[in-house]
């Protein structure tokens, strides 16, 4: 053909060529991209891929198939299976280290290396982060207000046979990665179930009127207690950090009722307290009386008793003197006698020598010497008259010197 002998392409490299260049549109003044525009010429995918592969089929003369490239095929290959055994594990990370699906060893933070899978695989748990568990509500995430209650895990018998709606959250990390991957299913539901237990029983073992006033510190640190042991004895590899009450109240449907009780019975305590008081203080005076009054009886008898013996050792001491001396203890015994009567009595001496004439009875106020009072002088009208009785002259007319 006459455009291969003159050179340059089906166009060659006259004025209808394009010029000197080396391409269908030449390089000639109507410019150096198709349709005459100026620019560089956009790649051509098609043709880098061509001749990508012919650069492979150059290196591999007889292909895949051949000995050399199925070799290296397996090398790369291999390699990317060995590199696939590195793993990194966070900074509140264990690694557990599996091997063909059993326990082979823990590794800390940091890059590490485990045989590629199936051979080995890790497993990376967080051993710092603290979890949470709600029993007996559910809180939305999102929504701080917006709270689900579940009556069926809130509602426990106490000690006293009442029923308190109880709300709380149990705090738990894990302590032993491997005790925690193994030997429990479901940690979460684990936690769950035993912290529910462990507060029912509790629960059960405490009066109301304690839970809802000085006693919820009390059984927070009894429930952490006693869930930790559950726990231990499951082999779990938890640890819980905190139990936290967040309600306990009575029902819903019986709480006004419940408080109307609980006045009642703070009225009771009351009136109690004060009759105790009442008591404490009239019983001791009481008893003081009491005691004071059989010391004084103890003390009287004792001195009747001393007094009736000193009775009876005088007139013993008496007889024996009368049976000495009969007459002289007659005498002595009558003089006493006498002393002890006449001492408590009015007494007037008349001495003889005083009534001057013998056998003249002189006239005493013998009424104004023994102090008795005088009786009031009969009127004129009450008077009796001077014939009305045979001493009414004398009566008048007292006579010193009369004789009797």
């Amino acid at each position: 053909m006459k455009w291969l002998s003159e050179g340059g392409g089906p166009w060659g490299t006259g004025p209808r060529g394009g010029g000197s260049g080396g391409g269908p549109w030449g390089g000639g003044s109507r410019g150096n991209g198709p349709g005459g525009l100026r620019g560089p010429l956009p790649p051509n995918f098609e043709e880098i891929l061509r001749r990508g592969q012919d650069r492979f089929r150059r290196s591999f003369p007889g292909g895949f198939g051949t000995g050399p490239g199925i070799m290296i095929a397996v090398i790369a290959v291999f390699v990317l299976w060995l590199a696939s055994g590195f793993y990194h594990v966070l900074p509140d990370e264990v690694g557990v280290v599996l091997r063909f699906g059993a326990y082979n060893r823990t590794t800390q933070p940091g890059l590490s290396y485990h045989l590629p899978s199936p051979i080995e695989s890790v497993l990376t748990p967080s051993v710092a982060r603290i979890n949470r568990t709600e029993i007996g509500y559910r809180a939305n995430e999102g929504r701080v207000s917006a709270v689900r209650q579940l009556p069926e895990e809130a509602l426990m018998l106490t000690g006293d046979e009442n029923i308190v709606d109880i709300n709380f959250q149990v705090q738990w990390r894990i302590n032993d990665a491997q005790a925690y991957l193994f030997n429990i299913r479901d940690p979460e539901m684990t936690v769950k179930s035993a912290a529910e237990s462990a507060m029912r029983e509790i629960v059960g073992e405490t009066p109301i009127a304690a839970m809802l006033t000085e006693g919820r510190g009390k059984i927070e640190t009894e429930t952490q207690k006693l869930l930790q042991q559950l726990l231990e004895t499951y082999k779990s590899g938890i640890k819980i950090t905190l139990v936290q009450l967040q309600k306990v109240d009575p029902p819903d449907p019986v709480i006004d009722a419940f408080r109307d009780v609980q006045r009642a019975l703070a009225d009771q305590a009351r009136l109690r307290n004060e009759a105790e008081s009442y008591r404490n203080d009239i019983l001791p005076r009481a008893r003081g009386s009491a005691v004071r009054v059989q010391q004084e009886s103890e003390a009287y008898r004792q001195q009747v008793i001393n007094g009736a013996e000193g009775d009876a050792a005088r007139f013993n001491s008496v007889y024996q003197a009368f049976k000495v001396a009969k007459d002289v203890t007659v005498q002595r015994l009558y003089i006493e006698t006498m002393e002890e009567i006449l001492k408590n009595s009015n007494k007037i001496l008349i001495d003889k020598a005083a009534g001057g004439q013998s056998g003249v009875l002189p006239f005493l106020p013998l009424p104004n010497l023994l102090g008795v009072p005088h009786a009031p002088p009969a009127s004129a009208e009450t008077a009796p008259s001077a014939s009305s009785g045979p001493l009414a002259g004398s009566a008048a007319q007292p006579s010193i010197g009369r004789r009797p």
